[in-house]
């Protein structure tokens, strides 16, 4: 996989370079520590050409970050202060969110109070306040990182936020496509597609009967032979109608192929008109593995989730798309599920392919895959389109252990959520005052603080329940 790319902007002031040229080195160096940190947790750091001090040399750096159309984010680290005007309209130059690093080389500097020997390397942040007061002023956005790096979590928040913007930025630049249209009657996350495109940047692709008519006939038996190994070698495949099966592969195919030459991030499928769209079978398990490869997918016409997915499944790989369905009022849990489509990174057992009875659309029986959702926190992920924009709506959660019998998952897609801190009485009322959908995502891997840098950078309205 393509690893993730940030810009590193090192600050410095041309005063010191004036007195001591010397002085510079101890601070370059722990600058040259941290981004093999950052590099180690499986990032690309593209390093300005030199450490900044002069309007000139903050102007060459912007340039050549924004030059870099693969970066996703600036970070910022004060090795010293710097006086902002030297760097602010570089700074509001830049096309890739800014990440402030307020950090220095000690962790205690009180035992060398009497010497002073360690003030000149730990001095900038107020560096960090002179800029960041007027980034603000400017009003130029930005996520701020504080801490000394061997202090728990700082390091884990500064990859957190990495994260975030390239999530940002996949979204912004995102193809979903769009099979069997939209779902009759079905409004919360209902947008037009030039208002997707307008507002966010994604395009919509739909699949036509003309697209199937192509793309069926090309699925080979080779290819659906290696299909049936993959299944074998990675599922627990418990079919007994081989024919639904294969022609369900088949499908899958012909969408696979359609998404690869249409360079699509993600796809949608209405399970209603499959049939219209001419594909033999519903293909369920083909939608889970659209995920399985990092790909974007929501059901029943949901463009908008099947972004939304398509570009937090890029930044965090353990994501899937997934739906609230009932509630447990005395375990405090609700009901996880839908009707054969979950990321199968995120399995609790083996997942399993089985039998599928199908009667929506004339595409009859099909196959789906199904398993239970593993244990561990996550954070659940709704975008909402609202009133004037949209709401980005963030829940920190678990998925419990209690429900995940082996026979209770036999041949459902289901999970048991738990919100972290409130009773679901009170999650559930906040969730749909603040006009959640009944579609979302679910992120392992990650907390609301970090996503909500996500939704700030692409410029929603964020509420954290």
């Amino acid at each position: 996989m393509k690893k993730i790319k940030v810009g590193y902007l090192p600050f410095y002031i041309k005063l010191y370079d004036d007195s001591n040229i010397k002085w510079r080195n101890s601070v370059v160096a722990y600058m040259n520590k941290l981004i093999k940190m950052i590099e180690d947790k499986g990032f690309e750091v593209v390093p300005a050409d030199e450490v900044c001090r002069v309007k000139a040399e903050f102007e060459a750096a912007a340039a050549k970050f924004n030059a870099d159309k693969d970066i996703c984010a600036v970070i910022t680290q004060h090795l010293a202060y710097s006086p902002s005007l030297e760097s602010i309209e570089a700074l509001k130059s830049l096309r890739a969110p800014i990440i402030v690093f307020d950090t220095t080389p000690d962790l205690e500097l009180i035992k060398y109070a009497e010497t002073e020997d360690r003030i000149m390397d730990n001095h900038g942040i107020h560096g960090v306040q002179d800029m960041c007061n007027m980034l603000k002023r400017n009003g130029v956005p930005y996520e701020l990182c504080v801490g000394h790096v061997s202090m728990p979590g700082v390091l884990d928040e500064l990859c957190g936020y990495i994260r975030a913007a390239y999530a940002a930025k996949c979204f912004k630049t995102a193809r979903i496509g769009m099979v069997g249209g939209e779902f009759e009657g079905m409004g919360d996350f209902r947008i037009t597609d030039k208002e997707y495109e307008e507002k966010i940047g994604v395009k919509t692709v739909r699949m036509t009967k003309a697209d199937t008519e192509k793309y069926l006939p090309a699925v080979t038996d080779e290819e659906i032979n290696a299909e049936l190994e993959y299944d074998k070698n990675n599922y627990s495949v418990q079919t007994e109608n081989k024919e639904n099966y294969v022609n369900s592969i088949r499908a899958g195919l012909a969408v696979r192929k359609w998404m690869e030459e249409q360079k699509l991030d993600g796809v949608t499928v209405n399970f209603l008109h499959t049939d219209e769209s001419g594909l033999p079978k519903m293909p369920f398990v083909e939608c889970c593995k659209v995920m399985e490869r990092g790909q974007g997918y929501a059901g029943e016409g949901d463009n908008l989730t099947a972004g939304l997915v398509a570009s937090l499944i890029r930044a965090f790989p353990d994501t899937t798309f997934t739906e609230m369905f009932c509630p447990d009022w005395k375990e405090d849990t609700v009901l996880l599920s839908h009707m054969g489509e979950m990321n199968p990174r995120l399995t609790q057992q083996k997942p399993r392919i089985t039998d599928k009875p199908f009667n929506y659309n004339s595409c009859g029986d099909t196959v789906s895959l199904n398993g239970c959702f593993k244990t561990g926190f996550a954070v659940l992920v709704n975008l909402a389109p609202s009133e004037d924009g949209f709401t980005l709506i963030l829940a920190d959660v678990q998925i419990v252990q209690s429900g995940t019998t082996d026979a209770a998952y036999k041949n459902e897609v289901r999970g048991w959520m738990k919100h972290s801190y409130l009773p679901l009485q009170e999650f559930l009322k906040e969730y749909s005052l603040c006009g959640g959908t009944h579609h979302s995502a679910l992120v392992y891997g990650a907390d609301a603080l970090t996503l909500e840098a996500f939704g700030r950078i692409m410029g929603f309205d964020v509420e954290i329940i």
